[in-house]
This record gives structure tokens, C-alpha cells and sequence, in this order.
């Protein structure tokens, strides 16, 4: 017996088709076969009965000043999420941005206005340190390792400052990146103990990979694995692959490991908000 098709199912329905009236917004990546975020999102704004969609845009950074500009007069264009390696080069694209994302140094979400003024933000960080709330961990007092020093890593390093850890060490294959971090920590964040000496990790509580290196299987490892021990955070900020080589030597360690899809999920709604497909609290 074939059952009617309930009004849920035939709403969900309509909001899963894209007509002339639906709402656009987008991810910027280079490369974009990774990102999570089109499926995420979209689960989103079907569950809010949202007339929306968002798509993924493959753009190098060479063409990212033009697609910006094209996306500016897109009238049924709502806005974007940035992600690598586009999140420091936005920060000087929007017309307005907050005060996060200035101290950051990186956008990674931007709405556009009905005038086509880019205004964007920066969520990273509140979403790396949601993610590992919803796991359990607080991260107050905490004597933390970071690996990378762009847009994805300042993010992380400012939200885990304003959410009190006690220290930070950061690690960057360009030490002046990593000056530069420590030093816009340093101005907003005075108390917080700041070090780039990267040759102690055993004496950290969280080890955090901000870089992209695990992306690939080609890539070195963000941090020496044999000085891993079990009682370690692991946390890694990639999405694809799930379980990193950073994530796979932690856990042969016996060390709690957090993965990067958690961050994402933690801070969707926040996007959402942000770009105007949700309203904001």
C-alpha cells in the first residue's frame, strides 16, 4: 500500500527545488573537492524551510577580486563562506568587517547587502572552541601548541585566547607569520603568555593543527608524532580526510582527538545568521 506523501515531505520538497525565486549564496575554495560545507549548510536551510541553496565556487586567487566583484551585482545573491586559501586576502575585498576579523587578520563568511556591500566576519574560532565545549573539554587555563599562522589558524588562536587558555606556542614553517600572530595576540590579549619556540610540544595540554598540511597524503607532518603522548588533546582543523595522520598517530597514542567536521557544524548556524538566511538572536 503506497502511503500519501505527508505535507513535511512535500515541503521539504519544494525547499529542495531551485526556482528563479531562491535565495543564493556560496563556499569559495582552491582547491573545492574537499569542502563540507554545500551539504551542511544546505541540511540547514532545508530544515528551516528556507528557499535557499548554496553551491560551491572554484576560484584561484588571481580571479577572486573578480568573481567578488561580479557576485556584488548578483541581486539574488545573499552572501559567502571563504575558506583556503582565500580567508586573509577578503579581509581587504569587504567593505565592512568586524572587529573579529581585524584583529584575526581573515574573513571567513560574508554577507551581501541589498546595495551589494560585502560586510564579513570571521567564525572559525568560536566554532573550534563550541566543538570542543559539545565535547566535553574546557579549554580555560590550558597550555595550548598551535601548528599554522593563516586565516584558519588566527581565528582558532584568537578564540581560544578570549575563551582563557593560560599560553599558546606557535608553529609555522614562516616564523615571521608566526611573529606577526603573536604579536596581534599579544596587543589584544596582554596576559596571555605567548611563545614561537616550537621545539616543546610534550608539555602542552592541546596540540591544534591550523595549517593545511594533512590535506594531502604528500604533505609533512605538522608536528614530530613520536612526541605525542596519551594524555594529549589532538584537534585538527581539516574536514577531508576526516581522520588526518595527525588524528590516526594521536589515537595509536591513547590521546583524545577532535576532528575538524565538529568545527564546521559548530558554527553553521552562526554563517547562517551571519548571511542573512537565518535571522540573527
Amino acid at each position: 500500500m503506497i502511503s500519501e506523501t505527508s505535507e513535511a515531505e512535500k515541503k521539504r520538497e519544494r525547499v529542495h527545488e531551485i526556482t528563479g525565486k531562491t535565495r543564493v549564496f556560496g563556499i569559495l575554495a582552491d582547491p573545492i573537492y574537499h569542502v563540507k560545507t554545500p551539504q551542511t549548510m544546505n541540511a540547514v536551510f532545508a530544515a528551516h524551510g528556507l528557499d535557499c541553496v548554496l553551491v560551491p565556487f572554484h576560484v584561484a586567487p588571481d580571479a577572486l577580486l573578480v568573481l567578488v566583484e561580479g557576485l556584488r551585482k548578483m541581486q539574488n545573491f545573499g552572501g559567502f563562506i571563504a575558506t583556503v586559501p582565500h580567508k586573509p586576502s577578503m579581509l581587504d575585498l569587504c567593505d565592512e568587517v568586524t572587529d573579529a576579523a581585524r584583529h584575526i587578520g581573515a574573513v571567513n563568511c560574508v554577507r551581501r547587502e541589498d546595495d551589494g556591500r560585502m560586510v564579513g566576519t570571521m567564525l572559525d574560532g568560536v566554532g573550534f572552541v563550541e566543538a570542543m565545549r559539545s565535547r566535553g573539554a574546557d579549554v580555560s587555563g590550558m597550555k595550548v601548541f598551535l601548528v599554522g599562522a593563516g586565516g584558519a589558524a588566527s581565528a582558532i588562536a584568537f578564540g581560544l585566547a578570549d575563551a582563557g587558555i593560560s599560553h599558546i606556542t606557535i608553529a609555522n614553517r614562516s616564523a615571521v607569520r608566526a611573529a606577526e600572530l603573536a604579536s596581534r595576540l599579544a596587543a589584544t590579549y596582554p596576559g596571555l603568555s605567548i611563545s614561537t619556540d616550537d621545539q616543546d610540544i610534550e608539555h602542552h595540554d592541546l596540540i591544534v593543527n591550523g595549517s593545511t598540511l594533512g590535506m594531502r597524503s604528500s604533505d609533512a607532518e605538522p608536528v614530530d608524532f613520536t612526541r605525542i603522548h596519551a594524555r594529549h588533546l589532538v584537534a585538527d582543523a581539516i574536514m577531508e580526510p576526516a581522520m588526518t595522520p595527525l588524528l590516526e598517530a594521536a589515537q595509536s597514542k591513547g590521546a583524545t582527538i577532535f576532528p575538524g567536521k565538529p568545527m564546521l557544524e559548530s558554527q553553521i548556524l552562526l554563517m547562517a545568521k551571519h548571511m542573512g538566511a537565518l535571522p540573527q538572536d
